[in-house]
């Protein structure tokens, strides 16, 4: 039983250690999320892009990172609250907003690859 226990243990922390690794997928989808949804509000604001197309890319964009977030393993990490800052973000945010929450998403991406 003690055995059963030590191996259960074990399990959960090697699991809980892989958290940041296994959610890097996720965090630079929603990098390159949020810098399509920053170049799409940039074209819309110089008039290149139709209504329709932008509404859309939003969307789009939107329903991805919400898939992004919620297949996040630590969602109270510091790349969770920045997805879940860009969610709140409003669909016409400025692209300068939106890229700086790229930037930190690389930041982190960054130090997720070099540990």
């Amino acid at each position: 039983m003690l055995r059963w226990a030590i191996l259960l243990l074990l399990l959960l922390l090697a699991a809980c250690s892989n958290g940041p690794s296994a959610d890097l997928p996720s965090i630079r989808e929603a990098r390159s999320l949020a810098a399509e949804w920053a170049l799409v509000n940039e074209q819309a604001t110089r008039g290149h892009l139709t209504g329709h197309y932008v509404d859309t890319m939003r969307q789009s964009c939107r329903e991805q990172m919400q898939t992004a977030a919620k297949s996040l393993t630590w969602p109270n990490s510091p790349y969770g609250t920045e997805i879940a800052g860009l969610l709140r973000e409003r669909d016409d945010a400025s692209p300068a907003a939106l890229r700086a929450h790229a930037a930190r998403l690389k930041q982190i991406e960054d130090s997720l690859e070099s540990a």
